[in-house]
């Protein structure tokens, strides 16, 4: 995983930060990380500057100051990341609903099969997704659908949150510009690259909800993904910023 950069974005994630960054070590001596911590009262940062002793130049870490959202989170890293020497992002949840090891398949898909975005999608073969409850599982595959609808993307899996972009994607996209701070978030960025033509294919991936911590899913966020799908819709059909 020469010239990666894997972005994990936290809040009160200190059960499983180390085990994750150790995990996407183990990966690859190449691989780098940065963790943009969102000011998690539970001592997550601590935990990531203990073991920035042990990573040295391949650890990094953004203190954020509140609680700004993941898609905010994302882009910070994004531009961090772009002033370096990186080629290949990676987007993962800290929580182990993704698997680390999946990076791999990833970058091999960005590596060698000449695509610019992969996603690691739980829709692309069946449901593949472990210890959710009925519930939720039909609250994502009905959004997925609502998404696919009204977008027009040929994506199975549009709000998924694991996914490996080149340089030149983000490069691309105006990241100022980025509206939506939550789930949305998901969607918004793979629109965007499939509006401005970017290559874009979904391996399937085993999706398995977290065992430690709390998830951050609420009310709000759902209603951002909601009504925000419409809203961009229509302010891609007017706006040169979506071409």
């Amino acid at each position: 995983m020469r010239d990666s950069l894997v972005i994990i974005p936290t809040y009160n994630e200190h059960e499983n930060v180390s085990d994750m960054i150790n995990s996407i070590f183990s990966l690859s001596d190449h691989v780098n990380i940065l963790v943009v911590d969102d000011n998690s009262p539970d001592g997550t940062s601590s935990a990531v500057s203990i073991l920035q002793k042990k990573y040295t130049e391949r650890l990094f870490l953004l203190k954020r100051q509140s609680k700004n959202g993941l898609g905010t989170a994302y882009i910070e890293g994004f531009k961090w990341g772009l002033k370096k020497k990186y080629h290949y992002f990676f987007q993962i949840d800290c929580d182990f609903s993704h698997n680390p090891h999946d990076l791999l398949r990833l970058y091999n898909e960005l590596l060698n099969n000449n695509l610019d975005l992969c996603i690691g999608s739980r829709y692309l073969s069946g449901i593949n997704v472990v210890n959710w409850p009925l519930s939720r599982i039909i609250l994502s595959y009905m959004a997925s659908l609502y998404v696919k609808t009204i977008t027009r993307m040929h994506i199975n899996d549009p709000t998924a949150g694991f996914k490996g972009y080149k340089r030149i994607v983000l490069d691309s996209l105006p990241l100022n510009d980025v509206e939506f701070i939550g789930y949305a978030f998901q969607i918004e960025m793979k629109f965007r690259a499939w509006k401005k033509g970017f290559i874009i294919n979904e391996i399937p991936i085993i999706f398995k909800d977290r065992e430690r911590g709390v998830s951050k899913l609420n009310s709000s966020i759902i209603r951002e993904a909601i009504f925000g799908v419409l809203k961009m819709k229509i302010k891609s059909m007017f706006s040169s910023l979506y071409k």
